[in-house]
Parts: C-alpha cells; structure tokens; sequence
C-alpha cells in the first residue's frame, strides 16, 4: 500500500514524513527545488504483534507496512510545477493532505500567513484543476478518434460537470461499469484522502486543536478523515529511545505519538485489516483487504498454501489471549476450522492446512 504526502509549500509535510520513516531529509521554511522523491516503509503499530511476541519468543517479528512518498510542496496556480507532483503520485492509494495550522514568529515572510481552512480549499482546488485539464485534453482527442468509445466519454462528461463545480470525483457515485472505465485514468481528486492539520505545540490538548478539526470536517465539499498533530514534536519523539519517548508524552499528557493514529487511520482508509500467523521462527501481521475468503487470505504467505488449501484453524486474537494456549484453547472449542469461503476477520490467528 502506498499514500502520498502532499501539501502546499511550507506546510511542514516533510518534517510529517521525517517522523513518520525516522528519516532525517532537510527541512527549510521556503520552498525547495529538489526534483528527488522521497520514499519510506512504516510499519503499521499493532498490539497484537507485540502480545503474541510476548508469548511465542520467536526469531522474528514482522508487522504489516506502509510505504509513503514525500514530494516537492504544491504552489498555489502553478500547474507546470504541480503537475510533477500529480504525475509522480497518479499511481498511490490515497493522499495525506498537510494542511500548516501552526505559525513561525522566527520567519517574517508571507509564507507565515496561517489560514487552515483556505489551504485546504485551495489544495482541493488544486486536485480538482488537475482532473479538469485531463478531461478537457483528453475529449478534445476523442474528437480525433474514428471510433471514440462512448462509455468512455459518457464518464468523462460526467466528472467534468462535477469538476466545473468544484465538486471533487471522491464525491460521485460511479456504478460497476463506470469503475471499469475509470481506473486506468488515475484521476486525482477520486482518491481517498486524509487531511491532516500541522498544529503547533501550544495547540497540543487545546480547545483550537477541535475546533481546528471541527472546523476543517465542515469546510467546503471535503469529505476526507481530519486529524490533527504538530510535526514538530511528533518528529522529536521518533527520535527518543523507548524510556525517553514516554517520559516525553507523559510530560505532554499523550497516551501515543499522534503518527501511530495517521498510520492506522491510512491503513484502514483502503479497507485493509490484517491477519496473524505465529511460531517460533515468526509473529507476524498479514495485510488482506476486509472481505477476503480464507483461501485467497492463505495465498498471501504461498500460492502453494492457495493451491492445495484444505481447512483453516481460526482462533481470534481476544479469545487466544483469554484462553492463553492453543491447547486451552482447543479444549474450550475456540479454535475453529473454517472452509474455502470463510471471511476473515481482522485479528484472526490462524493455521492453514493445505496439500500439494
């Protein structure tokens, strides 16, 4: 799975992404020329990796992963420049949207300006502007073609009625037909999409931090997931070792890093959930979209196990961790088999059995 860190220039998404990856890229209060993306994998926090740990001792330990990309900052109206941006990121699976909502006194610029909710319209007009432009280039050849597809631009009329009213694609109900169509066109503003709001320290716990959320949920046409944190600090955390990090959040009255909500809030943007296998060798989280069968779940770890699978031994992770063994477990009768269809749940602890 993989989301771009997008925001206007100055909004602090590099330092987002520094303490998301643990990296340690440059970060300036002007704009940057840097044509190089930059790429990090993040594992996805998970408490039920960590107990079964605990419990297993095994060699290894392995949670799921999410990469992210950090990129040049958008420029208000600047298409030539933004589309670089656009072009790198037309293939990710949602967008974090930094939206700056903390100020610099150190930096007497017009770049200081903070006005959350305006970067927020124009950071969505932005998206939209780039789908716009696409569709209008792209009918304009359909007018070319000697047999231009009709479905094709039957959709293509329909997003740009949305688009001229600055309505989003992420708003638009698309039926079964229209998706088929609409997927290889990888079209910006369709994408899920997280606003996160770069707050400063003094906003941390304060009544600005909701209304700052409140506030952006309501703004024009957005119907993203709002978060809230401050960069700043979230980037000093990941740099702690274990002991000083909690001193650290304890001092700021913060049961977390704010990056561990981000990280499974876009985890479970996409409809992901994860399933466990555990041993001596390894513990580890297995990503599957919600819904998935049993036997496509067990083609994660091997096609083999896909091809010859026979039965599924399921516990849940609360019942394993109430009976404490897989022996307990059995003689309570909370270890199941399950068939071919069975849908997994997030959580489940499972054993596959499979024949080739």
């Amino acid at each position: 799975m993989k989301l771009a860190i997008i925001g206007l220039v100055n909004s602090g998404k590099t330092t987002i992404f520094n303490a998301l990856t643990g990296q340690h890229l440059e970060t300036t209060p002007y704009p940057t020329i840097s044509e190089k993306p930059n790429f990090g994998v993040v594992k996805v926090p998970d408490k039920r990796v960590a107990a079964l740990s605990e419990i297993y001792k095994p060699k290894k330990s392995t949670y799921a992963t999410i990469e992210y990309i950090d990129y040049l900052g958008l420029t208000k109206g600047d298409a030539v420049q933004n589309r670089k941006v656009f072009d790198l990121i037309k293939d990710v699976d949602a967008i974090v949207c930094v939206v700056r909502a903390f100020t610099d006194e150190s930096v007497s610029h017009p770049m200081n300006k903070v006005d959350p909710l305006a970067d927020i319209d124009a950071l969505m007009f932005e998206l939209i502007f780039e789908d716009l432009e696409f569709i209008e280039k792209r009918l304009e050849r359909m007018k070319k073609d000697k047999k231009p597809s009709e479905a094709e631009k039957k959709l293509l009329l329909k997003c740009k009625d949305s688009l001229t009213k600055e309505i989003p694609l992420s708003r638009l109900s698309f039926d079964e037909e229209e998706q088929k169509v609409i997927k290889p066109l990888q079209f910006i503003s369709i994408k899920p999409a997280i606003i996160l709001l770069n707050i400063g320290e003094e906003d941390l716990n304060q009544k600005r931090e909701q209304e700052l959320i409140e506030r952006a949920k309501r703004s024009k046409d957005n119907n993203s997931i709002v978060l809230a944190l401050c960069g700043k600090i979230e980037m000093e955390i990941n740099q702690l070792n274990p002991d000083e990090a909690k001193a650290f959040l304890d001092d700021l009255k913060i049961q977390e890093p704010a990056l561990n909500r981000l990280i499974e809030v876009s985890y479970r943007l996409l409809g992901l959930i994860s399933f466990l296998t555990v041993g001596e060798d390894e513990v580890r989280a297995w990503t599957i979209i919600k819904g998935t069968d049993a036997q496509k779940a067990a083609g994660k770890i091997h096609s083999d196990i896909e091809r010859g699978f026979i039965r599924a031994e399921v516990i849940g992770f609360d019942d394993f961790i109430a009976a404490k063994t897989m022996v307990a477990a059995k003689d309570k009768g909370l270890l199941r088999l399950e068939g071919k269809t069975y849908e997994v749940k997030d959580g489940d602890i499972i054993n596959f059995r499979f024949n080739v």
